[in-house]
C-alpha cells in the first residue's frame, strides 16, 4: 500500500472513527482539509484505474474522492466533484471483487459512491449492495437516497450550491430533512 492510503485508512478507521464520520463539524473539517486537500487536489485528476491496485488502496481512494470533499468543501460545489472519480474507483473494485476481502465497515464506504450517484441506475444498485451488507440503518439511508432520485431525478440539496434552479416540490423535501 502506498503512504498515501494508509494514512487515510488509520485517519478514517482509527482516528476519527464512527462515532465522528457523518456529524457535521467544523473542528474535523478543518483537520481533514489540512490534512489531506493537498493529496486530494493532487490526485483527483488521474484516472481511476490509478487507484485499483488492490482493495486497501481503492477503499482509500474513495474515501478521498467521496468521503473527504465533503467535509473539505462542505457547501462549496468541490464537495461533489470528484463523485464520478469515487463511484468509477467502486465500479473497478466491485468488479475485481474487492469488496471480498474487506470488513463490513471498509464495504460500507467503498459502496457509499453509488448512494451519492444522481443515476437511479446507481442508486438501485446501491439499495443491493448495501441490503447484501446486513446493516439495516445503512440500507435505510441507500432506500431514502434511492427514492429521492426517483422523486426528483437528482438531491435537490445540492441545488443551490450547484447553482441549479430548486423546484417548489424539492423545497417542500429539503423543509422536510430530506437534505442529505
Amino acid at each position: 500500500m502506498t503512504a498515501w492510503s494508509e494514512d487515510i485508512l488509520h485517519y478514517w478507521f482509527e482516528v476519527l472513527g464512527s462515532k465522528r464520520w457523518f456529524n457535521s463539524n467544523p473542528d474535523i473539517d478543518a483537520e481533514i482539509s489540512e490534512r489531506f486537500a493537498p493529496l486530494w487536489a493532487g490526485l483527483r485528476h488521474e484516472p481511476a484505474m490509478f487507484f485499483v491496485s488492490g482493495p486497501k488502496e481503492a477503499l482509500a481512494a474513495i474515501i478521498l474522492f467521496d468521503q473527504f470533499p465533503r467535509n473539505i468543501y462542505r457547501h462549496e460545489p468541490n464537495a461533489f466533484a470528484t463523485d464520478a472519480l469515487a463511484l468509477n474507483i467502486a465500479k473497478l473494485a466491485l468488479e475485481a471483487g474487492f469488496d471480498n476481502s474487506l470488513t463490513v465497515q471498509q464495504k460500507h464506504f467503498l459502496y457509499m459512491p453509488y448512494m451519492h450517484s444522481e443515476s437511479l441506475e446507481d442508486q438501485d444498485m446501491s439499495v443491493e449492495l448495501f441490503d447484501r451488507l446486513g446493516k439495516t440503518e445503512a440500507l435505510q439511508f441507500a432506500i431514502m437516497h434511492r427514492n429521492m432520485i426517483l422523486r426528483f431525478g437528482r438531491f435537490p440539496h445540492r441545488n443551490e450550491i450547484l447553482g441549479r434552479e430548486t423546484h417548489p416540490d424539492e423545497i417542500e423535501a429539503i423543509a422536510e430533512g430530506e437534505d442529505w
